[in-house]
């Protein structure tokens, strides 16, 4: 029993003619599906029908889907999520476009989950057999998948626990009040892979996204990436830098929405046995930005 991976992320965005600039022309991501009011994209090398859903009208996160490894087990995270305490219901095929059966689960966060086991198998841009190491002809950034997100809750503690009891996610890194067994949870990373973070949390108003994250291939992509950005006169947060949680290499930017992106690489590989890091509060700005080891305002107030 498995969840494998973050499947798709939903977003609000305010105008879609800008969205899909920047989605499809700066981000390089591929257009699957237009429908009345929503976009579906996916990354050249992301085999399901799509990753990312714009829904025009508003701002912020709609919900996250994760995919799962046996459809037998939705059943298992269902009574979980509600032996837990949150609002559980069904989802049938065909509600989400090129998605199978599933759940959706309202967190105690207010955000809100899927999981599910079946989308529509598309393939990657290069294919299966005898494939090219990337596409000869990217468009802009290139980004080749999902990588993750970050929400905000009022208990970050509680979100974890939730996480890490019904999803069977481990934590990597977290940020505590002190190195006590019994100091309150600021902010945690979560994986249920190898990446460093499928999930994080951090301490905020609950039902808020902080940024969902493209992830490239390594340091030469992020600057390669940032350059784009000054071209397209996208509106950079943070970056490039390096994080110290994670090991991350980093930009944060804002979509024209003011969605909060960020595009990742590096860090390390992470296990279930791996000693969950714990950092204190008082460095928090060296964990979150181990070069410059300094927060900005915005950084730390702007979600949306």
């Amino acid at each position: 029993m498995s969840v494998l991976r973050l499947g798709y992320v939903h977003a609000r965005v305010t105008d879609m003619a800008e969205a899909k600039r920047h989605y499809g022309d700066t981000m390089g991501l591929y257009p699957m599906l237009e429908e009345q009011g929503r976009v579906y994209y996916k990354g050249w090398d992301e085999y399901d029908h799509h990753s990312l859903v714009l829904e025009e009208g508003g701002v912020g996160l709609v919900k996250l889907g994760y995919k799962v490894a046996d459809p037998a087990d939705i059943e298992l995270y269902e009574k979980r999520a509600e032996q837990f305490g949150c609002l559980v219901e069904r989802m049938s095929t065909g509600e989400n476009r090129e998605v199978g059966d599933g759940i959706r689960i309202v967190l105690p966060s207010d955000h809100v989950v899927e999981l599910y086991h079946e989308m529509t198998l598309v393939g990657t841009e290069v294919g299966t057999h005898n494939p090219d190491v990337f596409p000869r002809h990217l468009v802009g950034v290139g980004a080749p998948r999902i990588d993750h997100a970050l929400i905000t809750a009022e208990d970050p503690g509680l979100a974890d626990r939730f996480f890490r009891e019904v999803l069977g996610f481990y934590a990597t890194e977290r940020v505590a009040t002190s190195l006590d067994d019994d100091a309150q949870i600021i902010g945690s990373w979560l994986s249920t892979s190898n990446t460093p973070h499928d999930i994080a949390v951090i301490g905020g108003p609950n039902g808020k996204l902080h940024h969902f994250a493209f992830q490239l291939a390594d340091w030469s992509d992020i600057k390669r990436a940032g350059g784009l950005f000054a071209m397209d006169d996208v509106p950079v947060d943070v970056g490039p830098t390096q994080h110290g949680i994670t090991r991350g290499e980093t930009i944060y930017y804002f979509d024209p929405s003011g969605n909060r992106n960020e595009v990742f690489s590096g860090g390390y590989l992470a296990f279930p046995d791996r000693p969950t890091v714990t950092w204190t509060v008082d460095e928090l700005a060296k964990g979150i930005f181990y070069i410059g080891r300094e927060l900005n305002d915005r950084f730390t107030s702007v979600l949306t």
